[in-house]
């Protein structure tokens, strides 16, 4: 049995944000994933400038360690099938990155002990510790393992006479390489294509050598049966997206085969995000951006302050002491389901209006990148 000062699950982007802050502060630190870094990771893959400054990282030292780095300064937005607008900033307002990349480099980074290929298939507590696969021992436990983390899976279980319901996003994409003779001719500029009811969205993302296309769309409730806006309409819905691409000639033939699946969950109600000795923090929490699907913001910011509350808990890991962090969470993001017209604009409504709001430049602009993408709303990191 190892013993540590705090195990974080999940190495992504807020699991190694948290590791690098206890490390920080003279913890010793073991960050478990069931992957082998550097692994695949589903996702777009794009950062704003204000990740990149929580992270203390410019795009030039990514650069210069290798890493893709795909400045964006402008955006297309249309209906799918619908003629696009285009928003041109004059300058870089995020970047495109590779998650296999960016996601080894920070886990790396850390400084944490990181025990890779490992999956957790048992989770105890008794007394003040918690065990892991009766290997590895701490008092406090960070759950960053995404959708399916299994401390916040263990938290849910505590709570089983609550009901969690959340909304879920459902997603499929692909990343894939760029062939020489395509590389001229496959868009530099982002793509996003909405659906009619505003509920979801298509992308063509080129960064650097690589291209990432993929389609997604919020299921309500638990997205476990095929209702209005269930699996089986997600399916069709991707299906009809892959097929309208198909037309396209400066796209690679193989970037709409094989498109892979996730998904993540929208503020869950019921899913707490402390108890005794435990922390959640980014998509475990359900912390991502409804409209935009961005989930990489907020791990870093939740990592981090998850870290910042277990420094000032100075050993105190109960559920008591760790409770400001869940308040520091809400100022910090609030409700954002809000931020998606299906959450509050009938969708008859939706479709009647969405192809006037589309082709306003105003709205593309105002509402769709800068509000749902950009977020410059967002009140800066709070310290729990």
């Amino acid at each position: 049995m190892t013993s540590w000062d705090a195990i974080v699950i999940g190495g992504g982007p807020g699991g190694s944000s948290a590791a690098r802050a206890l490390v920080a502060a003279g913890m010793r630190v073991a960050v478990i994933d069931a992957a082998r870094f550097p692994r695949d990771k589903i996702c777009a893959g794009w950062v704003t400038p204000g990740v990149l400054t929580r992270l203390e990282l410019t795009p030039a030292e990514l650069s210069a360690h290798g890493l893709t780095v795909q400045p964006i300064a402008g955006f297309k937005t249309s209906l799918v099938g619908g003629r696009p607008v285009c928003t041109d900033y004059g300058a870089d307002v995020s970047y495109g990155i590779r998650r296999r990349e960016f996601d080894a480099f920070l886990l790396k980074r850390s400084g944490a002990t990181v025990v890779e290929g490992t999956r957790v298939t048992s989770l105890n507590r008794a007394g003040n510790n918690w065990t892991i696969n009766d290997s590895h021992a701490a008092p406090v436990l960070v759950g960053a393992g995404g959708h399916f983390c299994p401390v916040a899976r263990a938290l849910q279980a505590a709570d089983d006479h609550q009901r969690e319901q959340a909304g879920v996003v459902l997603a499929q994409e692909i990343e894939i390489p760029i062939s020489d003779d395509m590389a001229a001719r496959v868009p530099s500029r982002p793509e996003f294509h909405f659906s009619r009811d505003l509920g979801g969205y298509g992308w063509i993302f080129r960064k650097g050598r690589y291209l990432n296309v993929g389609f997604g769309h919020i299921a309500d409730g638990d997205a476990s049966g095929g209702g209005p806006s269930g699996p089986q309409t997600f399916k069709q819905m991707a299906a009809a997206y892959q097929q309208w691409l198909s037309s396209r000639a400066d796209l690679p033939r193989e970037a709409l085969e094989r498109w892979k699946g996730h998904a993540y969950l929208l503020a869950p109600r019921g899913r707490r995000a402390v108890g005794d000795g435990v922390l959640l923090a980014g998509d475990a929490a359900g912390l991502a951006f409804p409209a935009s699907g961005e989930g990489i913001r907020t791990a870093v910011e939740s990592g981090t302050m998850a870290a910042q509350a277990i420094i000032a808990a100075r050993g105190d890991y109960s559920s008591a002491r760790l409770a400001p962090y869940a308040a520091s969470l809400a100022r910090t993001f609030g409700h954002r389901r809000a931020d998606v017209l299906s959450a509050i604009v009938p969708e008859a409504v939706r479709q009647a209006i969405a192809p006037l709001l589309m082709r306003s430049a105003w709205f593309t602009r105002h509402v769709l990148i800068d509000r749902w993408f950009l977020r410059p709303d967002v009140k800066p990191l709070e310290v729990a």
